[in-house]
């Protein structure tokens, strides 16, 4: 159906802010079950997806930090090197070591601040999938509460003077759903 959980919450909010009014009640209106049900079974199947995408963040920002680990690897080596040879004269050799932990200090900077900054991205990153994912179940888990309590009041709520042949049809009450949330 759609791509991502949020487009499929999007949806399903859509199709409950757009569903037509019950007869003779502003208050209440009429979904289509199977559909909305179906949104809720794609925003089910499309967590394990999301979980995934964060793992392969995860995973990403481990080996950005290794490459970055290599390249400063790398760059103390040159550095070392360099400091080899420059060992003839005092002068030069103080200087070449001057210059090896100055390269090995940017290095390790360097570094660092890749580390920071990918962790930060990767935090950031799993901190909105986590709202994302949270959202999502509390969204289905409120829904699920208000079929059922839906679905409750229509069948244990029957009047005596109404025949047996013609059950009543359970709607679901949005507005009424909203006010709950906000007592």
């Amino acid at each position: 159906m759609a791509g991502s959980i949020e487009e499929l919450l999007d949806l399903l909010y859509t199709e409950i802010e757009e569903a037509k009014n019950a007869p003779l009640n502003n208050d209440k209106c009429i979904i289509e079950r199977d559909r909305v049900l179906d949104m809720i079974d794609d925003v089910k199947a499309e967590l394990p997806v999301e979980i995934k995408r964060a793992k392969d963040l995860v995973a990403n920002k481990n080996d950005y930090v290794a490459s970055a680990k290599r390249e400063a690897d790398d760059l103390r080596h040159q550095a070392e090197e360099y400091a080899k040879r420059l060992v003839n004269e005092d002068a030069i050799v103080r200087e070449a070591e001057k210059r090896a932990d100055e390269i090995v200090a940017e290095a390790e900077e360097q570094c660092r601040m890749l580390r920071a900054a990918a962790s930060e991205y990767c935090e950031d990153t799993l901190r909105r999938m986590e709202e994302a994912v949270a959202d999502a179940y509390d969204e289905v888990k409120h829904s699920r509460a208000k079929f059922r309590s839906a679905l409750g009041a229509a069948s244990g709520g029957g009047s005596s003077a109404r025949p047996q042949s013609a059950p009543r049809r359970a709607m679901y009450d949005a507005e009424a759903d909203e006010d709950e949330d906000e007592d």
